[in-house]
């Protein structure tokens, strides 16, 4: 047996969906029947035309309908139809999804975004890379000539100091003393505390 729900215009044999919803609002699932069956169609239509994915608009239609009986006793006659009362959580619940799709992509997209950043600043790196090594360069540059050559050998090339005594043909006691004093020149000329 189908009941007539009037949902605008000329009143019917049955009640209209205002009182359907009062009922609906004392938790009487044959008047949620009726609501379902006379707004179902017009939810699903404003849903796709916010969402236009057809699966999407479906689920958020049933989310809608979910909404319609769960908080039924919010509907207020004097603030407007009840149709438009409807209409209106489809639209709500629908710009909602969206907000919550387009959220979700911005999300994924900064983490994306995330993944490809270096865990440090590449260029800050650099640029203080390239620093240091032109104050090492223009302390150098305050050496003398055995002390360069004795640090530019041990610390640069890897000799040992007997090594760099050999190759440069001078004792290894000198070698050491211009060594640490060409350190402690460095040390003070790039203001390192010791």
């Amino acid at each position: 047996m189908k009941v007539a729900v009037q949902i605008s215009g000329a009143p019917s044999a049955g009640p209209d969906l205002q009182e359907l919803l009062e009922l609906v609002a004392r938790g009487d699932q044959d008047a949620f029947a009726k609501v379902y069956d006379a707004v179902c169609g017009p939810v699903l239509g404003v849903v796709r035309s916010v969402l236009r994915d057809p699966a999407q608009s479906e689920e958020v239609a049933q989310e809608v309908l979910v909404d319609v009986w769960r908080t039924a006793p919010r509907f207020q006659a004097s603030r407007g139809s009840a149709m438009n009362w409807v209409l209106t959580l489809a639209h709500h619940r629908a710009v909602d999804r969206v907000r919550s799709v387009e959220a979700t992509a911005a999300r994924e997209h900064r983490v994306a975004l995330l993944d490809r950043t270096p865990e440090f600043d590449e260029v800050t790196e650099q640029v203080e890379s390239r620093l240091e090594r032109e104050q090492v360069r223009r302390c150098l540059r305050t050496l003398t000539e055995l002390q360069h050559q004795s640090v530019t050998l041990a610390y640069y090339r890897g000799l040992t100091y007997r090594e760099v005594a050999e190759l440069l043909a001078v004792p290894l006691g000198t070698i050491k003393t211009r060594l640490r004093d060409g350190l402690i020149r460095l040390r003070d000329c790039l203001g390192v505390s010791s």
